[in-house]
C-alpha cells in the first residue's frame, strides 16, 4: 500500500508518495534504544530536545503545512513556533523533581518510563500535536514512535528529517500508513495516545485495556461559546468569527455551537464572519482557506455550507440556525450554529447538550456569577471571555465524555501519562 498527499488548495499536487512503513521493525528499534536513553541525565535528554527545537525554528515546515493541509500561513507559523517552545518547555521539564517523600522512615517515589510510546495522530495540527505528545514522551526517557495521518505524511517525515542526529538512532521514528499500522502500533507499544475521530478512538481505548496499557484519546468536541447580555460584544464576535471558521474550522477546539442570550450577536456575528478572507492559504491576509478533502467538503455542504467556485476544496464560510445535525454531529469545517435562548440557566444546559466535553466558552462582564457557571459546564476546559479555540501547551488539555479518554495531555500531567510511579520503603 502507498500513501499519498495531496494539497487541498491544489487537489492535482502531489506532496509526498511514499509506501507503507514497517511499524514492527520501528517499534523494536525504538525499544532497544530506550534502554539507553533511559539509563541518560537530564542534561543530555535537554540539550537534545533543545536542540530539536533549534532545527524546527530554522526549517521549511510552515511552507510545508500551508502546502500539505492548507493551513493559512500565518496560523502556520504560528504552529512551528508553537512547536519550538513545546520543545523547550519540555527540556527544563526532564530536570523536574520525578517523585515524593513520605513520612515514618524513609520511604519515596519515583518515575520511571513506560517504554516505547506509540502516537497517532491526525492532519490538523501536522507538526503541534505530534510534537505535544512526542516531546514529552522523550523528556521523560520513552522512545516515541508516531503512525501520522495520512493527509500529514509529508510534514511527520519532514519533523522525522529535522529530528535526526540528535536523538540516538530508532529512538523517534515516523512510519507512515493506514488504520492496519495505527492498528499494529496499538498492539505493540507500551503507552498510546491518540488524536481523532470518536470511533477510532474508542477502538484504540479498547485495544489498549485489553493489552493492559495506558491510552489516551482525544477524540473532538461539539464546543459551545454563551454570549451573555452584558458580554463585549464586538469582542466575543470577533472571538467566536475566527475560533468558528479560521483554518476553515477544522480544530477539535473549534466553535461549533453559539448560544445567545439577548440579541444583537448575530448581526455583529455575520458581520465578522463575513470580514474573515477566504482563499489561498499562502496570503498572510487569509483567515480560511480549503478544507482537507473533498469528502470534507461533501460534508459541509450536506450540513448547510455552500461550494465557492475556486480551485480546491473552498467552502464558505456559514452560520445555521439551530434544530440542524450540527447540534449534534461534529462537521470539520468552517460551519457553526447559532441559536437564541431565554437565559442563562438555559444556555449552560443547552452547551451540556451532547455526547461530547471539550471546550466551553463564556463572554460576560459579571466574573462573580462566572465562578458559578464554570463549575455548571460539562467541559474539560472552560474558558472565560476567550475563544473556544487555542491551547496552552502548560496547562492540562483533555475532555469529557466522549471528547476524551484516558489522561490528560501536556503541562506537568504529561509527566504522569508517561512515566510509571514506583514506591520504594527502606528499613535498616
Amino acid at each position: 500500500m502507498r500513501i499519498v498527499s495531496t494539497s487541498p488548495q491544489s487537489p492535482d499536487d502531489v506532496v509526498i508518495d511514499v509506501p507503507e512503513g514497517d511499524i514492527v521493525g520501528a517499534v523494536a528499534r525504538a525499544r532497544t534504544a530506550q534502554r539507553e536513553w533511559a539509563t541518560t541525565g537530564p542534561a543530555v535528554r535537554a540539550a537534545a530536545l533543545d536542540a530539536i527545537a533549534d532545527a524546527i525554528a530554522g526549517s521549511d515546515l510552515a511552507q510545508l503545512i500551508v502546502r500539505e493541509v492548507g493551513k493559512p500561513i500565518t496560523e502556520a507559523k504560528g504552529e512551528v513556533a508553537r512547536a519550538v517552545a513545546i520543545f523547550r518547555y519540555y527540556a527544563q521539564q526532564a530536570y523536574d523533581p520525578i517523585g515524593e517523600t513520605y513520612p515514618g522512615g524513609l520511604a519515596f517515589t519515583v518515575r520511571r518510563p513506560r517504554g516505547v510510546a506509540g502516537l497517532i495522530t491526525p492532519w490538523n495540527f501536522p507538526l503541534a500535536i505530534p510534537v505535544w505528545k512526542a516531546a514529552p514522551a522523550l523528556a521523560f526517557g520513552n522512545a516515541a514512535v508516531i503512525k501520522p495521518s495520512p493527509d500529514a505524511t509529508a510534514c511527520a517525515l519532514r519533523l522525522a528529517e529535522l529530528v535526526e542526529g540528535h536523538l540516538p538512532d530508532g529512538l523517534f521514528a515516523v512510519v507512515p500508513g493506514g488504520p492496519q499500522v495505527g492498528t499494529a502500533l496499538v498492539d505493540s507499544a507500551d503507552v498510546v495516545s491518540f488524536t481523532g475521530s470518536g470511533g477510532v478512538g474508542r477502538q484504540v481505548a479498547l485495544a489498549a485495556a485489553e493489552r493492559g496499557i495506558p491510552a489516551q484519546c482525544e477524540m473532538g468536541g461539539l464546543s459551545a461559546a454563551i454570549v451573555l447580555p452584558d458580554a463585549d460584544l464586538d469582542r466575543a464576535a470577533t472571538d467566536i468569527a475566527y475560533a468558528a471558521m479560521g483554518f476553515a474550522g477544522q480544530k477539535c477546539t473549534a466553535t461549533k455551537r453559539v448560544i445567545v442570550v439577548g440579541s444583537g450577536t448575530r448581526e455583529a456575528l455575520v458581520s465578522a464572519v463575513d470580514a474573515l478572507r477566504v482563499g489561498d492559504p499562502t496570503d498572510p491576509t487569509t483567515a480560511v482557506g480549503p478544507v482537507i478533502s473533498a469528502a470534507a467538503r461533501d460534508r459541509v455542504v450536506e450540513a448547510g455550507g455552500a461550494v465557492l467556485d475556486a480551485d480546491g476544496w473552498f467552502v464558505r464560510p456559514t452560520l445555521v440556525g439551530p434544530g440542524s445535525r450540527l447540534d449534534r454531529e461534529e462537521v470539520f469545517g468552517p460551519i457553526a450554529t447559532i441559536t437564541e435562548v431565554a437565559d442563562v440557566d438555559a444556555a449552560i444546559a443547552l452547551a451540556n447538550a451532547t455526547d461530547y466535553g471539550l471546550v466551553t466558552s463564556l463572554y460576560t462582564a459579571d466574573l462573580t456569577a462566572v465562578v458559578s457557571y464554570v463549575e455548571r459546564c460539562e467541559s474539560g476546559l472552560v474558558k472565560v471571555n476567550m475563544p473556544t479555540a487555542g491551547v496552552d501547551f502548560h496547562l492540562p488539555f483533555g475532555g469529557e465524555r466522549g471528547s476524551g479518554y484516558g489522561g490528560k495531555e501536556q503541562g506537568k500531567a504529561a509527566a504522569a501519562f508517561y512515566t510509571l510511579s514506583r514506591t520504594v520503603q527502606l528499613s535498616r
